[in-house]
């Protein structure tokens, strides 16, 4: 088991009393404008102060100052959207500020680290709650970032200049996803990484591992088209990568290790080992071959039960490259980030089902698949085998095992029975309240729901 804890908010008092504030603030929503309009203000002349600074320690009490007024800000937003474009962009400014600062903090210290979660993650999650009180159709599904120079080729994307080398952190739509999201010490938003290779001549195409073909390269049409739930655009300071050249290095590295030798999906996690590759691995092996060292901080699995469960799906590397994590890396500047409302709900649904999972297997929970269906499993596993060595898939993924099969359909099963439970309370919740719940709701309703389906 690797040495730490899980990171644990400990503030359902503050989540509560941010509803409370959500609620009085809906029925007066023009006065509620003019404080948004102010507190707003108020953060970005706590950023100016911060700005000027040469250099902001995690401690720096401004920051704690910061996060209270931009939740509070946000409560009041969620109930009047009116202003959320206000708000989005003093979270991004901040974003802007912070992963520079943290360029210079000790992200193994954790203090420094839960700072930036705090501030990043949980800045996030403050603006999704108000994305997800607005009307869709008002939702905007692109945000600009910074755009961080860059003499790599490049080309457009859904409005976006991508750079070959940039990294593209998305979330996918699979329980799987949400579990490689939520089951580490600092459950994130993001489950899937890829890597940008861009031609000279303004080609694009992506290069990623996935669980059933192992490490692919495909044109952006085909990573668009596949379940996506948020995307966000990172891109390596320029510093760190001469103005783009080693970037673009990268990315040549990668694409001719995908297209010289078939390189089999990692479900150990084993991110020092090259010879099979999980998604994150891509883009770390990547630039590892430039002297580049990716992922500041690691992610860990410290919880015993969460540990538990991913040993039974296959992982041995409880310490790796989650991610998630790479969101805080300081290295890289984030771009942009494309999402809509309706997938961003079902982002916070899978969260929540994956936040219950993981909580009743605290309680003793275990992974379960059907036994009778053993056989069959390794029936489909031989066939699959024979599929590999004629260069085809087939039902059951190469490096996966029979059981671990059975066990991902079981995970899938039963998130679907979880989730049948929770829409129904979501929509009981929103009839007799008027709105959506926000996530701590939602993932006491999650909760509920797990108990109540709970073949046991």
């Amino acid at each position: 088991m690797p040495e730490g804890e899980p990171y644990v908010w400990n503030q359902d008092d503050v989540w509560e009393s941010l509803e409370a504030r959500f609620r009085a603030a809906r029925a007066h929503c023009q006065a509620t404008g003019v404080t948004v309009s102010e507190r707003v203000a108020s953060l970005n002349e706590t950023l100016d102060v911060l700005e000027a600074r040469p250099q902001i320690a995690h401690s720096d009490p401004a920051l704690q100052a910061y996060e209270e007024v931009f939740f509070a800000t946000a409560a009041d937003t969620a109930a009047c959207p009116i202003n959320a474009p206000l708000l989005l962009g003093v979270h991004a400014r901040m974003r802007t500020i912070v992963k520079a600062a943290s360029m210079e903090w000790d992200l193994e210290e954790r203090a420094a680290r839960a700072r930036l979660y705090h501030l990043l993650y949980g800045g996030r999650m403050a603006v999704e709650e108000v994305l997800l009180q607005m009307d869709p159709a008002d939702v905007p599904t692109l945000m600009v970032g910074v755009d961080e120079p860059s003499n790599a080729p490049s080309v457009e994307i859904r409005g976006v200049t991508v750079h070959s080398g940039d990294v593209l952190v998305s979330r996918g739509g699979a329980p799987t996803s949400a579990f490689i999201a939520r089951g580490n010490d600092w459950p994130g938003n993001f489950s899937h990484i890829a890597l940008v290779h861009v031609d000279e001549d303004g080609r694009a195409r992506t290069i990623e591992a996935h669980i059933e073909l192992g490490v692919v390269v495909a044109g952006p049409e085909k990573y668009l088209g596949d379940p996506k739930l948020r995307i966000l655009v990172l891109r390596p300071r320029s510093a760190l990568v001469d103005g783009g050249t080693l970037a673009a290095a990268a990315a040549d590295h990668a694409l001719n290790e995908a297209q010289s030798r078939h390189i089999p999906y990692d479900f150990q996690m084993r991110y020092q080992d090259p010879t099979e590759m999980f998604c994150s691995e891509v883009a770390s092996a990547a630039y590892r071959a430039q002297d580049i060292h990716l992922w500041r901080g690691l992610t860990s699995t410290s919880e015993p039960a969460a540990a538990r469960w991913l040993g039974q799906f296959g992982v041995e590397e409880l310490v790796t490259h989650g991610p998630s994590d790479l969101e805080y890396d300081p290295q890289l500047a984030v771009v942009a980030e494309w999402r809509d409302a309706e997938t961003l709900f079902d982002a916070h649904l899978d969260d929540a089902i994956l936040d219950a999972m993981l909580e009743g297997a605290a309680d003793g929970d275990d992974v379960g698949y059907s036994w009778p269906m053993l056989g069959v499993a390794r029936l489909m596993k031989a066939y699959s085998a024979v599929k590999v060595l004629f260069g085809s898939t087939g039902p059951v993924p190469e490096g996966m095992s029979a059981t671990v099969a059975l066990r991902v359909a079981w995970l899938r099963e039963r998130h679907a029975a979880i989730r049948a439970v929770l829409l129904r309370k979501v929509n009981q919740f929103e009839s007799a309240e008027g709105y959506r719940p926000p996530f701590w709701e939602l993932r006491r309703l999650a909760i509920e729901s797990e108990k109540e389906t709970d073949p046991a």
